[in-house]
């Protein structure tokens, strides 16, 4: 697992490396000290793990975590009891009390890892075609059928996932972050906004899809790729 790490103490972030250092299952590519500039890195870097203070000075780390549109685990370090009903509330890995043993950081890896690759098969290219995704929206999950999606609308920080049946699904998250979690041979981007399921496709009329009655634009510096499909 690829992760980060947020706390406004140093010292903190000094224990949480030294104990990933001992534990081969996770990466800590990252520390911050600054929720904005983990915010920074977020926009651009995916990653499966956050452990994330809460009690930071401008803003908290139930905040920043909600505030996110990258769908990722976390784990919550913090002095203060009073706030581990809440962090269950935005369904955290685990809850970690400082000071906490290394023994105690383990057990947090172990749940965070059985939940990681429960989320990596139930996204892999074998996984059934009524496989399904969790989001996380209006602090709660979301359960989507991937065959069910038709195609993915995106807008600024929020994209609508349009189905064959019911209301689009809106949801705070990015069509990069999104595109990460499905078949790769199943779904394609098309355009800067909006990503495709290949086998809904009606038909395609110059740089346009049909798509249950919907016209969806072939971006330029995506229809190289977009038509390379179609002709393997």
């Amino acid at each position: 697992m690829k992760a980060i790490a947020l706390d406004d103490e140093r010292p903190a972030l000094d224990i949480i490396e030294a104990f990933c250092s001992r534990i081969d299952s996770v990466d800590l590519v990252k520390t911050f000290t600054r929720t904005g500039e983990a915010h920074f890195y977020l926009e651009k870097n995916p990653v499966d793990l956050i452990f994330l203070d809460i009690n930071m000075p401008k803003e908290s780390g139930l905040a920043f975590f909600k505030s996110i549109t990258q769908q990722t685990l976390v784990i919550f370090t913090t002095a203060y009891s009073e706030y581990a009903l809440e962090s269950y509330d935005v369904e955290a890995v685990d809850y970690l009390l400082k000071p906490y043993t290394f023994d105690r950081f383990t057990k947090a890896m172990q749940r965070a890892q059985t939940r990681w690759r429960t989320i990596q098969q139930t996204h892999s290219p074998q996984a059934s075609e009524q496989a399904h995704l969790f989001f996380r929206a209006d602090y709660g999950l979301v359960k989507v059928t991937v065959s069910d999606i038709l195609f993915i609308e995106g807008l600024d920080n929020y994209l609508k996932i349009h189905l064959r049946e019911g209301q689009p699904i809106v949801l705070r998250l990015t069509l990069k972050a999104i595109l990460e979690k499905l078949p790769a041979d199943k779904f394609i981007r098309v355009h800067r906004s909006f990503i495709v399921a290949i086998d809904k496709i009606q038909s395609i009329r110059g740089r346009m899809i049909l798509m249950d009655e919907e016209e969806i634009p072939i971006g330029s510096s995506y229809e190289k790729d977009f038509f390379s499909v179609f002709m393997k």
